[in-house]
Parts: C-alpha cells; sequence; structure tokens
C-alpha cells in the first residue's frame, strides 16, 4: 500500500469514484466495481483506502497557524437554512480593511479540506468565509460518505441562499471593504457560478469545475469570471460550450483555463485525483484574479 502510486491506478477507478461521489452509484456497487480493480497484488481494502479522502496528513495552514485569525461563527440565512456555521479566516496583523471571499464546499459539507482551503484564502491577505451547508441538518458529520447523504436532503436553491447570505455577511463585515469574491469546488463551483447570477455586486467568481447556468441566467452575470475546469471531465465540461457562447452572446467578462490530463477535483489535495502542478496554477491565478479584482 504504501508503495502505491497515482500512476498505478487506472483512470476506470477515477472515473468510478467521479460517480460515486458525485450520487450516479451507490456505496454497494461502488464496491462491487472496485473490487475489479483489485489484481495483480492489490487489494480492495488498500486500493479502497487510496481513493478516499486523506485530511490527516493534507493541511497546508494549520487550524492554529500564528499568521490567522479563524474561527467559527454562525450568521442568518432567512431565506435558507436559518442559522449557519461557518469558519471566518483573516490574517491575524490586518492593519486595513480587507477584501472578502466566500469559500464554497463540493457535495459533502464543509469538512478539513475546505476549511483549509478558507485559511490558505486568509493567508493570502483575505477575509474568508467557508460556510456548512450542512448546518440545519446538524453539521459535516466527519466523513464525507454521510456528508454526501445528508447533502442530498436539502434544496440546492435554499443552500444557494446560504453562500448569498455569507456573501452579505462578509461584505457588511467591519474588516471588509465591501468588496467580496466567491470561490468554489464542484458543487461549489454551480454555487459560485449562480452567485454571479443572483448578486449583482459580487466582485468575482471562481467557480471550480462547477456546473453552468443556464443561457437566460448567463445574461444576468455582472462579475467578472475565473473558470477553471479540469481537462479528463467530461461530466462537467460538456457544459462549457454553450455556457461560453452565452457569456460571449452577452458581452460578459471571462477568462476559462483548462488544465490537460487532470481530473475533476484536481485542487482537492487530500485524494490521489489531486494534482499538484495544476493545483499551484489554478490557486495562484485565483489568488491573482482576487487581488485584482477586489482592490
Amino acid at each position: 500500500m504504501k508503495d502505491l502510486k497515482k500512476e498505478d491506478i487506472s483512470q476506470e477507478v477515477f472515473d468510478l469514484y467521479d460517480d460515486y461521489a458525485h450520487n450516479k452509484i451507490d456505496r454497494k456497487s461502488f464496491l462491487e466495481k472496485l473490487s475489479l480493480f483489485a489484481v495483480g497484488g492489490l487489494t480492495l481494502p488498500s486500493l479502497l483506502s487510496f481513493i478516499m479522502p486523506n485530511y490527516v496528513d493534507t493541511l497546508l495552514v494549520k487550524p492554529d497557524d500564528p499568521r490567522l485569525k479563524s474561527d467559527y461563527i454562525t450568521y442568518d440565512s432567512p431565506k435558507g437554512g436559518g442559522s449557519i456555521r461557518g469558519l471566518l479566516s483573516m490574517p491575524a496583523d490586518a492593519k486595513a480593511k480587507l477584501p472578502g471571499i466566500v469559500v464554497v464546499h463540493e457535495n459533502r459539507g464543509l469538512n478539513p479540506y475546505i476549511e483549509d482551503v478558507g485559511r490558505r484564502a486568509a493567508v493570502e491577505g483575505f477575509i474568508s468565509m467557508a460556510p456548512d451547508a450542512l448546518t440545519p441538518l446538524g453539521g459535516y458529520p466527519g466523513n464525507d460518505d454521510e456528508g454526501r447523504e445528508m447533502q442530498r436532503k436539502r434544496d440546492r436553491m435554499e443552500m444557494l441562499e446560504d453562500f448569498i447570505a455569507a456573501y452579505n455577511y462578509v461584505k457588511n463585515h467591519k474588516d471588509c471593504n465591501g468588496k467580496v469574491g466567491v470561490v468554489g469546488f464542484c458543487f461549489g463551483g454551480w454555487i459560485a457560478n449562480m452567485m454571479a447570477v443572483k448578486v449583482p455586486t459580487l466582485a468575482a467568481a471562481v467557480p471550480f469545475y462547477g456546473g453552468q447556468p443556464s443561457a437566460e441566467e448567463a445574461a444576468m452575470i455582472q462579475a467578472p469570471l475565473m473558470l477553471q475546469y479540469a481537462g479528463l471531465d467530461t461530466r462537467v465540461n460538456e457544459g462549457w460550450p454553450a455556457y461560453e457562447t452565452a457569456l460571449k452572446a452577452n458581452n460578459k467578462a471571462y477568462v476559462a483555463h483548462f488544465y490537460p490530463d487532470v481530473n475533476h477535483g484536481f485542487h482537492n489535495n487530500t485524494t490521489p485525483r489531486y494534482d499538484e502542478p495544476a493545483a499551484t496554477l489554478a490557486w495562484q491565478r485565483t489568488m491573482d484574479f482576487f487581488k485584482e479584482k477586489l482592490k
């Protein structure tokens, strides 16, 4: 198991995990199909351990990092889930008002990876808010399998309202300069796109491999967009041509980056779908974009 490397794993395994992670197959079917790849010395437990998230050894910014003030808060989401919990992080030594970023989780609640992303944004000089859309159901349960099942029980338009409420909370925070953007991953990428549709004062949006709005919705976007896509992510990418057509037809400001030969979830450094060069470049582009647009 220790010697198992990403290149040892068939692309079919990554595609299978993607189907499982996005509720296209249940856990029983996932394990049955995954067992077909447990050959040549690979056991199913070792393969499962390798493909699933590792939150213990992957944090880039620790919760107690002295550079930050990082605490859980609650805010009001009257059109969404009511009182929502989120991780609010900012530089500990800020001397002036800061721009803000809402960090939107995937389809499994506020797990350690997304909390880490929130702290990474704060280290770069932003106030970040990473809400947990599972709050009305008790919050992220400590593992992604249960988190996915919980999130399926919530209405996604109500969850969208929770993140719009987070935007308003950050925008009106005493330490914020009033300029707030959003970055989201997977489900959060769709939220980032839809916040650009729904929030005319949003300063910038960066969806990572997110589902796209309709052409009618795209016409409503005011925020500049930076769209991050994984080259191997055929499921999400099939929606891009129509989205780009709508953005062009309505003269919207956008830039799209495709990272070749990487999987959906390539920014998530807790699973073997992670691609360090692509993730590093995409994150640097994201931070540079926010620093330009949220001044």
